[in-house]
């Protein structure tokens, strides 16, 4: 949504209410008292945008009279754009928008915009315009026209506003601006009559006026901005909020306010005998003899069969529309559909009544002054057999299981005609789950290969209806996005080849099925493969170090409700539990039902959380980090036995027992379905390469980038040509990706190692020299390839004094310390301070797999086979892939008498690294 203009936020921010239907065109009201005068002759380049703002009220005999002025400067072509449209709106049943001036000034020149007649057009909500909102607003428009850069737009208007809703009462508020907002004058100015029963409160820090009597008016006068305010955690309860604004009430209290509302939702003859909705009371009644299943199709009626439609009550709008006309119209908002709701329920002799309430601050409401304006919401709150049941018929999916779920709103404000005060709603968590998820993963093929894999995930209430109107009004594309996202949420990795949706309209719920392959993360530790098991896991971590916060609570997240099950096939027996089978704990206020089971080549783990959106006090912070970092740390894991075969060993029995074809069919089907997506092409292209079938991989480049060819797609065919020694097209492919995107780092070294593997020293150097010479922060990376080139071409002396240069420019770089080491070791050089070297790089290394392998090869050039041995175990247990490690292995162990070792080990390697005996006996080191 493209952002409105200061401006014009201001302006509609100010612009409550209104009654004609045309602006008026009148002086400033004489109890304005004028904002200084500008002089645009003295504006310098530093002035701020908003010159002007100036909002001034006055309250009386039950109106609400807001003047507003603002000046903004056009100091770019930008700011030109943004207010070159004034725009007001107002309420024409409430008072009347009256425009006092708008004008140009540019230098000591005024051009008055309005000096000829009615310029601004109104606009009129219509119905069939916009069918979202419906609140009577109009809107006075005007394109200001001749409007240059430099030039400040002036212009101030009034609003009035009388509301026979509140019965003489008044309520008004006025933004307040904050630093760092620069402004060269800007005050909010509120007056009423001495003796008026007026009350003001500003919420916002800083605030220090009091009101002054001026000719028999009491005047309140905050110049702005204010100083900004203290910062909040993002997790403080809304009671916390500083309010950037400033209100005033005549109302005595909530009751008053309560009292007034009231008469609104009386029932009494909105449901006509032999009406329609009568006859629907009468099949409600007929159907259900029990109140509180009465309750739950009725609240089902509402919800289900009158679709929303906002009619703006936290702009005045109080009064709702008859049932009748609700029924008649199939649409209306909170205020309708609570009215209907309310006389369902009576009509049935259900005790009810409507509370109002606010969607976003009803934490707040104690602390704020009484006012109707307090309000954006109203509900129901019905009684049954002793219970309290919160209804909204603006939800949407309730059933009878949801009839006791309580919404997150805080204080409520009951609507009585004796008047009330505000009640707080008791939260717990749902009856039944807002979202059941089951994803099973098929790794019967190898937990280092993808899984085919299914995800259910079955919604109710609001979301429900989202994904449903989504599937029945969207396009298939749109809906298929959708599911992806809302996948991804859980699954990140997932690639998606089938979504379905059905709606069960018994339960009010939507379930979306998919499949496709997904990545489950395996991780190597303490040389066993394993993956986590939790579905969900709690994070706790407020922030309340500062003075400032020392004492206020933690908000949870609102009522809600997950089930997630997560489904694992194990390619195999022998893998265990780790960390707690079952956990049953509340957690930062995440009342957490965790159970993992373990049923033949299947495990199963269950997580049930809901939350109730309760405070967490400071005092218990701490107890509460414990908790969840002690069952963090005993979350279940899966872990695969200790002798579980790597990659490399799993896909040749894999390919052999056809446990591969149910992965490739689902590649396969992506393809089908989605022929002339390239994505399709380059999924299956990386799985292929990944069980190293690298000619059918390349097949799947070709066409892809017979679709549409890009940079990546040509670095990765060009590596797969010289995986299987076609350096020509590996080249041809390489010098292709760096003409479509030169500044591709990995575009760049294909190329040059392409040019190197056909011996063209001088341009592979010549490609790397270009961006060393560019001194860019990747400098010191650059030049520790160019080393590693000048090393493959047999120029030792170059590729030290390279690399030395690179670790001049980052001493602690662990990966530079690690190339210096290798690369002394390739050259069976300085073999003392390779050791250096690679021990210091170990020690900065988080992974030390790749330094553990040069250090082997220090130790295997100085004839210390046994340390090099240690050394490559040590590499390999931590990364078993690492051909490297794998061909020195398989070196020593066929030159110390160990062949079948050694020729294991030199096949696997010669599987991840086709041409590894190349590139090692280039530098003398044969098996």
């Amino acid at each position: 949504m493209r952002r409105l203009p200061l401006f014009v936020v201001l302006l509609a921010t100010s612009a409550i209410a209104h009654a004609g239907d045309k602006p008026l065109y009148q002086p400033m009201p004489d109890w304005v008292k004028p904002a200084p005068a500008i002089d645009a002759t003295k504006l310098g380049d530093d002035a701020p945008m908003v010159l002007i703002f100036d909002n001034q009220q006055r309250l009386e005999n039950g109106r609400a009279w807001s003047y507003m002025e603002t000046a903004t400067r056009a100091a770019s072509a930008e700011a030109l754009s943004s207010i070159g449209t004034i725009k007001i709106d107002w309420q024409p049943s409430q008072g009347d928008l009256i425009v006092h001036r708008a004008q140009i000034i540019r230098g000591a020149e005024r051009i008055d915009l309005i000096k000829n007649g009615n310029p601004l057009t109104v606009l009129r909500r219509e119905e069939g315009m916009e069918q979202r909102v419906l609140d009577g607003r109009l809107t006075a428009t005007m394109p200001v026209e001749g409007l240059r850069v430099g030039d400040v737009l002036d212009v101030a208007f009034s609003v009035t506003r009388r509301d026979p809703t509140l019965k003489g009462d008044v309520q008004a508020f006025a933004p307040l601006l904050l630093a760092p907002l620069r402004v060269q004058f800007a005050r909010a100015r509120l007056s009423w009559p001495v003796g008026s029963d007026i009350k003001w409160k500003a919420y916002a820090d800083g605030v220090a006026a009091q009101p002054v009597v001026e000719g028999g008016y009491k005047t309140l006068t905050v110049t702005m901005p204010l100083a900004k305010q203290p910062e909040m955690p993002d997790d403080a309860p809304a009671r916390f909020a500083k309010l950037p604004l400033l209100e005033v009430t005549s109302f005595a209290d909530w009751a008053a306010v309560s009292k007034v509302m009231a008469p609104l939702y009386a029932t009494d003859g909105l449901i006509a005998p032999g009406s329609s909705l009568a006859a629907e009371v009468a099949r409600i009644k007929a159907a259900e003899s029990d109140p509180l299943k009465r309750a739950a199709l009725a609240l089902q009626l509402v919800q289900d069969k009158i679709r929303y439609l906002m009619l703006g009550m936290d702009t005045g709008n109080y009064v709702p529309q008859s049932p009748t006309r609700t029924w008649e119209l199939r649409y209306g908002d909170c205020k309708a559909k609570t009215l209907l709701l309310l006389a369902l329920l009576h009509e049935m002799g259900i005790e009810a009544e409507p509370v109002t309430a606010n969607s976003q601050l009803g934490d707040l409401v104690p602390s704020r002054l009484p006012s109707a304006a307090a309000f954006d919401h109203v509900l129901v709150r019905a009684t049954i057999n002793g219970e309290t049941l919160w209804l909204d018929g603006t939800g949407a999916g309730a059933r009878l299981a949801d009839i006791r779920d309580t919404p997150p709103l805080g204080y409520v404000l009951p609507l009585r005609a004796v008047g009330a005060e505000p009640v707080r709603i008791a939260l717990h968590a749902p009856a039944r789950p807002d979202m059941t998820l089951t994803f099973s993963y098929d790794q019967g093929a190898g937990i280092n290969l993808p899984a085919p894999f299914s995800a259910t995930v079955t919604m109710k209430g609001a979301v429900a209806q989202l994904v449903r109107l989504a599937k029945t009004q969207g396009s298939q594309d749109d809906f298929e996005k959708l599911v992806n996202r809302m996948i991804a949420n859980f699954d990140k990795n997932a690639t998606l080849v089938s979504r379905d949706f059905s709606f069960d309209e018994a339960a009010g719920t939507a379930t979306v099925t998919a499949t496709g392959v997904a990545y489950p993360a395996w991780d190597r530790e303490n040389e066993r493969w394993r993956r986590p098991l939790y579905a969900a896991q709690t994070e706790f971590s407020p922030d309340r170090a500062r003075t400032a916060w020392k004492d206020i609570p933690v908000k949870t997240d609102a009522p809600f409700y997950v089930m997630m099950r997560t489904r694992l096939r194990l390619p195999r027996a022998g893998f265990t539990i780790d960390g707690a089978k079952t956990e049953q704990a509340v957690l930062a206020g995440h009342a957490v039902d965790r159970s993992v089971t373990q049923e033949g080549e299947w495990i199963v783990a269950t997580d049930k959380t809901t939350t109730s959106g309760v405070e967490i006090p400071v005092a218990d912070i701490p107890a509460e980090r414990r908790k969840v970092a002690a069952a963090k740390a005993n979350s279940p894991r899966a872990i695969a036995p200790a002798d579980y075969p790597s990659s490399w060993d799993e896909i040749a029995p894999a390919r052999r027992d056809k446990k591969l074809d149910p992965i490739l069919a689902v590649y396969t089907r992506q393809i089908r379905d989605r022929p002339d997506d390239r994505t399709s092409y380059t999924n299956r292209a990386w799985f292929l390469e990944r069980v190293y079938d690298r000619k059918a991989a390349i097949a799947d480049l070709d066409k892809a980038l017979a679709i549409e060819p890009d940079a990546d797609t040509y670095v990765k065919r060009a590596r797969l040509y010289a995986a299987l020694g076609n350096d020509d097209k590996a080249l041809a492919d390489a010098i292709e990706a760096n003409r479509l995107d030169p500044s591709d780092d990995d575009a760049l070294a294909r190329l040059a190692n392409s040019r190197a593997d056909r011996g063209e020293k001088t341009a592979a150097l010549d490609l790397i020299q270009e961006r060393i010479d560019q001194g860019d922060k990747n400098k010191a990376d650059y030049m520790s390839f160019k080393a590693t080139l000048q090393m493959k071409f047999g120029d030792k002396d170059g590729a030290i004094e390279t690399i030395d240069g690179a670790i001049g420019l980052k001493p602690a770089d662990a990966g530079l310390l690690n190339t210096r080491c290798w690369l002394k070791g390739l050259g069976n050089v300085a073999l003392d301070t390779a050791l250096k070297d690679c021990t210091k790089a170990i020690a900065l290394s988080d992974n030390s797999a790749q330094v553990l392998d040069s250090r082997a090869m220090i130790y295997f050039r100085m004839g210390r086979m046994d340390e090099a041995l240690a050394d490559l175990d040590s590499a390999l247990a931590i990364a078993p892939d690492m051909a490297a490690s794998l061909y020195m292995r398989g070196v020593i162990r066929r030159h110390s008498g160990k062949t079948k070792e050694g020729d294991s080990d030199l096949a696997a390697a010669r599987t991840l690294s086709p041409r590894i005996d190349r590139d090692y006996s280039r530098y003398g080191i044969v098996p």
